[in-house]
């Protein structure tokens, strides 16, 4: 015969150990906090922001050279974070990162149809990332005239240092909060199994359904009361059933 488990059954396993499950809940919101605030490295980032703009021999804007220009971007990205440029800067700034690490540091993003398009630099210093991100788009806009031969690359805002600088990972806060979700399911599990793998007899209908003994009778527990001995009854309770 199949075993069934109702949603009674399920609420009651759950609140006969909501102890458990909020004692491993908040476990679970301290480990995530402390790995958090202790253990991994914040991460900052700084952006420069690129103008791709030429004018023609008139001095007039010209929409299809502003066409143009968008298109270019996704080349322009490619040419910022080759070695062309990369190297350059590593050893401009002396730092210990490679092509590749440096490259993976690095992310470029624009908007549609924008002539703008954003440096950003990712680094475990905030100051080492405004001067990366600046130094990137300084040498990119020197050699940018001699590998394209245009001259249509202007930096419009460089890198600045805040006074508090926030990281931008981890966030302590939604690391708390994924902890939390995560020792309550945990613990809603625990409690499920072992509420499942429990097979001692709690009360008379567990009597009925496991031993199939009609039940006479019970006596309930009987409240131990001041200046009685430990040896009192009233601390079992007894139950009479047919054999």
């Amino acid at each position: 015969m199949e075993e069934t488990i109702s949603l009674r059954e399920l609420f009651n396993a759950l609140r006969k150990r909501w102890k458990l499950i909020i004692l491993l809940s908040l476990f679970s919101m301290l480990i995530s906090g402390g790995i958090s605030f202790y253990v991994l490295t914040p991460v900052y980032k700084s952006s420069t922001h690129i103008l791709l703009n030429q004018k023609n021999a008139d001095n007039q804007l010209d929409y299809s050279q502003m066409q143009s220009n968008v298109s270019l971007i996704d080349t322009y990205r490619e040419i910022i974070k080759s070695p062309a440029i990369l190297e350059k800067v590593i050893k401009q700034l002396n730092l210990k990162y490679s092509v590749e690490q440096l490259n993976q540091n690095i992310t470029i993003e624009s908007q549609q149809n924008s002539q703008v398009f954003s440096i950003t630099v990712q680094d475990n210093n905030p100051g080492m990332a405004v001067v990366i991100a600046n130094a990137i788009s300084d040498t990119f806009q020197k050699d940018i005239k001699g590998i394209m031969n245009v001259d249509n690359v202007s930096v419009l805002a460089t890198a600045e240092i805040k006074q508090n600088p926030t990281p931008v990972s981890p966030n302590p806060i939604l690391n708390i909060m994924i902890g939390f979700l995560i020792g309550f399911l945990i613990g809603i599990i625990i409690a499920f199994l072992l509420d499942y793998f429990d097979n001692t007899l709690k009360n008379s209908q567990d009597i009925d359904n496991y031993l199939g003994l009609p039940v006479l009778g019970t006596i309930q527990k009987i409240p131990q009361r001041k200046g009685r001995n430990r040896s009192n009854l009233g601390k079992k309770e007894v139950r009479m059933y047919e054999t």
